[in-house]
């Protein structure tokens, strides 16, 4: 006896095996094209069990923080979704291996290093291969300091060329070739298994990247890096509405989190504006649930308020 689950993969083999056999019917002119064909839609429809109707999300960045926070509050939020986190190196994601053995059927965890490109494609490649779809991708990674290699400059006698090109590196350029290689995934899912009408790329920015709200100055990297991710998110959005993709791609201002990345920076930071990484998160999550076609591009603080570019 079947129950639901087995039923509909049941139903999805036979279709896949039905159009498998229509193009076996035209094999007598087989050319390479055909064989290749054959292959990726036999590869394609039987590595997917999961039903279409199913919420897949993936979190980059995942291994500590607010991209950690993301992965807890989405296995929590949804008994049925599935969520793909990555990281640099997942044998040392202590947070991320503990939330595995308490969701293991629905938390796959992948590396993924965002100045190796290739890494990013295998990760979309076993995403293709395990769901063949993705609704919702998070890009949450980013850097500030790093004892000795990259701080916040507070005078520009302090700028220096690898701090530029590292922050750079790590907080526009990654996440933007993260969604070229999810893009057909994300096409793929729109909003099949959510309450929304199109899949959504959240990327994680800052205030501090607004060139219209930039008063105080400083910071030199992480500002323009956020300032630059920004930019190229927006062309990514006019991509996708152009070819009326069931995709939108927004940017988010956590606020001042109390995390890694902020604590060396809190001294000053009044602490009813130091959130948790539980509020941030939540405020966060209930922007992108609540996010329409009409928000592609559109840069939000925490609170829903929309920050100047």
């Amino acid at each position: 006896m079947m129950d639901g689950g087995d039923l509909s993969i049941g139903m999805h083999q036979n279709k896949a095996e039905m159009k498998l056999n229509l193009l076996k019917q035209c094999a007598f002119s087989t050319t390479p094209k055909l064989i290749t064909s054959l292959i990726n839609l036999r590869s394609s429809s039987f590595s997917t069990f999961v039903p279409s109707e199913v919420a897949v999300s993936l979190v980059q960045g995942a291994s500590r923080g607010i991209g950690l926070e993301f992965v807890k509050q989405l296995l929590e939020r949804n008994s049925q979704e599935h969520v793909i986190a990555t990281c640099r190196n997942p044998d040392g994601a202590a947070g991320l291996n503990e939330l595995k053995n308490k969701f293991s059927e629905r938390l796959h965890i992948q590396r993924l290093d965002l100045t190796i490109e290739s890494t990013i494609e295998d990760s979309a490649r076993a995403i293709r291969e395990r769901y063949g779809y993705l609704n919702l991708l998070v890009n949450a990674s980013g850097i500030l300091s790093i004892p000795g290699v990259i701080q916040p400059e507070t005078t520009l006698s302090k700028v220096e060329r690898s701090s530029l090109l590292l922050a750079y590196e790590i907080n526009a350029v990654g996440p933007i070739l993260v969604i070229k290689h999810m893009w057909p995934l994300l096409k793929v899912g729109g909003g099949n298994g959510t309450e929304r009408d199109v899949a959504v790329v959240a990327n994680i920015s800052a205030r501090v990247g607004s060139i219209g709200d930039n008063r105080l100055g400083g910071w030199h990297s992480y500002r323009s890096s956020k300032t630059a991710l920004n930019q190229l998110t927006k062309c990514v959005a006019v991509e996708f509405a152009r070819k009326k993709d069931p995709v939108i791609c927004i940017l988010l201002h956590p606020g001042t989190v109390d995390t890694d990345l902020s604590k060396p920076f809190q001294k000053n930071v009044p602490k009813d504006k130091l959130f948790t990484k539980e509020f941030s998160v939540q405020k966060l999550l209930s922007i992108i649930e609540g996010s329409k076609g009409h928000d592609n591009g559109r840069f939000f603080a925490w609170d829903g308020q929309e920050i100047p570019w």
